[in-house]
């Protein structure tokens, strides 16, 4: 077993790299030569920039130990008490950005897996990847390596607070365009007012009621931005405004499900007003993966819940609980690369991971260092229940 002091020294460097969306690489590259010196079977870094470390079994049974390489900015480094790229140690916690989200969980997993690589033959594959840009995308990068490993269990390393999470709510992003006509804001009467149809439309949309579910809780729809165009307007009546809703998604909620309320109410407003035009539509957008790699993505990112009832999830939860007693089944509030995995491609997929979700993207962001040590033996515990079950 790797020593305690290994593992809390690769944390730091890791925390010390800034790994800003699509600024990765040297993160992939420590990520990369931490997996070849704790002698990985195949380490590689993908088309995408992500980095993926095999350890072969005798089968083609495939456990996907996953986090997150990239990180949120820091806004401005004179708010924090402990510098955000220092990695330091203070009253048994390690400080610094991405500490919690989720850097340490990554390496925790690359050092728990390698604890299998001791010549002697398994009998499934292991596998643990770092992704990219998934603070923007969240599974976009990851489904280049669903795809091409085809694992029959994904573990997500996001914060759980040493719960096992079986389940995420998802994300879609909205975006509602009203149109107007352009006019001198002195003479009103000869133009159309897009924002004052935008306001007309979301007096309206807050009157939606989004579904509830007794493990994820409410789906959210809750306005985020307006813009109106042009701006700034002077002395012009707008004729474009667009807005953007944050909705949270449920397990069972597809792209029209979300769209049609929606839709319902701009159809009906057409219908009493007929100066009213307006669309709403799933939000795209195109990136870059620091490799160059190209993308449009829809940000839409499926929620998805499994059955605790599940064979190898009971057999996951009853060993963690031995383990560590007040381990509870649990369900993440926000989203995760599971949206690819589970969402999409209903992957069996658990979430574990060290720290607690509110401490991601804090100013002084942490994490404690007993919680390290936990989730390390449960990652050990997780690996070993996959490799003992039959899948």
């Amino acid at each position: 077993m790797q020593t305690n002091n290994n593992v809390i020294r690769s944390i730091q460097k890791f925390i010390q790299i800034p790994s800003p969306s699509g600024q990765e690489e040297k993160t992939a590259n420590y990520l990369k030569n931490l997996m070849i010196k704790l002698n990985y079977d195949d380490v590689y870094i993908d088309e995408w920039g992500n980095v993926i470390g095999i350890i072969n079994g005798k089968s083609s049974e495939t456990i996907l130990l996953e986090g997150h390489m990239d990180a949120v900015n820091v806004d401005n480094q004179t708010d924090w008490k402990y510098a955000p790229y220092g990695a330091q140690i203070k009253q048994g916690r390690i400080y610094g950005r991405g500490s919690s989200d989720m850097k340490s969980a990554l390496i925790i997993m690359v050092y728990a897996a390698a604890d299998f690589n001791n010549n002697s033959i398994i009998d499934k594959n292991i596998v643990v990847a770092g992704t990219v840009q998934e603070e923007l995308f969240e599974g976009v990068a990851q489904a280049n390596i669903i795809d091409e490993i085809k694992p029959d269990l994904v573990v997500i390393g996001e914060a759980s607070d040493l719960n096992l999470c079986i389940g995420q709510r998802g994300r879609a992003e909205l975006k509602i365009t009203t149109y107007g006509k352009n006019a001198h804001s002195s003479s009103p009467e000869k133009g159309i007012n897009s924002i004052k149809k935008m306001i007309k439309l979301l007096n309206t949309v807050q009157d939606i009621k989004v579904p509830e579910d007794s493990d994820l809780g409410k789906g959210i729809l809750e306005v985020v931005d307006i813009k109106s165009k042009p701006y700034p307007a002077h002395s012009v009546i707008p004729n474009l405004c667009l807005a953007t809703i944050d909705r949270r998604l449920l397990h069972d909620e597809d792209k029209e499900f979300v769209l049609k309320p929606l839709k319902n109410i701009i159809k009906k407003l057409k219908n009493n007003d007929t100066d009213f035009k307006a669309k709403v539509e799933i939000a795209d957008t195109k990136s870059k993966t620091y490799t160059g790699k190209s993308f449009q993505a829809e940000k839409f990112f499926p929620g998805w819940k499994f059955n605790e009832e599940n064979s190898l999830i009971k057999s996951i939860y009853n060993n963690l609980k031995s383990e560590k007693p007040e381990t509870k089944l649990d369900y993440y509030s926000f989203c995760t690369n599971g949206s690819y995995s589970a969402g999409k491609q209903n992957i069996l997929t658990v979430g574990y991971g060290p720290s607690q979700e509110e401490l991601a993207h804090i100013v002084d962001e942490y994490i404690e260092i007993e919680q390290i040590e936990k989730a390390y033996q449960g990652y050990i515990n997780i690996i070993e229940t996959f490799l003992n079950n039959n899948v």
